[in-house]
């Protein structure tokens, strides 16, 4: 990270701390952890000493599905954007966050403040954002050790025949397009279970309950 910023050795431990350092969207939580092949490495960029903010925007609309003193739980539309990144500086879920708990800007890192996981723009769902350090940290380590249960529902096109089963392949970056991700020779370790919750025939469609296992 230090040779990739040309930051010091000790504000890029610092940005790891802080969650600043990515590795296909998920916070970096160990600093000798190596990057893959297939995997994408986000670090931050900014020099040395320098802070970059997010400007509150109260024009982004967020639904909340509970708040207490330590999380904030957001119903996700589809087609809103989580956090700034390539192309999308404004009107993010975040930007709208800090007009509403300004107190988030100083929670995990300075472009994703307060976020613990993301959903994809097209997906919809519910989000949990941290308003403490230490929720933040205990959310991001129950999440890397697997013990959040994490759902969804997926129409898909096809009738699926199998009324459950399990889906295991390598998930990276599309080759096709960066901002998509795609089942890659050499991506990273994905299992997913799904069980079929209805059918319909015209046309072939199948709604699945998937639970992410990774």
């Amino acid at each position: 990270v230090s040779l990739l910023t040309g930051i010091s050795r000790s504000r890029a431990a610092k940005a790891i701390e802080d969650g600043q350092v990515l590795i296909d969207d998920e916070p970096v939580l160990v600093r000798s952890r190596r990057v893959q092949a297939g995997e994408e490495l986000t670090v931050p960029d900014i020099a040395e000493g320098e802070v970059q903010g997010l400007r509150p925007d109260p024009g982004v609309e967020i639904v909340v599905v509970h708040e207490d003193a330590e999380v904030i739980v957001v119903d996700k539309a589809a087609g809103v954007i989580v956090h700034p990144g390539a192309g999308h500086d404004e009107g993010t879920l975040v930007h709208g966050l800090l007009a509403r708990y300004p107190e988030v800007a100083s929670v995990g890192s300075v472009l994703r403040p307060g976020i613990v996981h993301r959903l994809d723009r097209g997906t919809s769902g519910l989000l949990m954002v941290a308003r403490t350090a230490a929720t933040h940290a205990s959310l991001v380590r129950q999440l890397s050790d697997r013990r959040v249960d994490r759902r969804y529902l997926a129409l898909v096109h096809g009738c699926v025949e199998a009324d459950e089963g399990r889906i295991e392949a390598p998930i990276g970056r599309s080759p096709r397009g960066r901002t998509r991700m795609a089942v890659v020779a050499g991506g990273r370790e994905a299992r997913t279970a799904y069980t079929v919750q209805e059918r319909w025939g015209r046309p072939s469609t199948t709604l699945l309950e998937c639970r992410l296992e990774t």
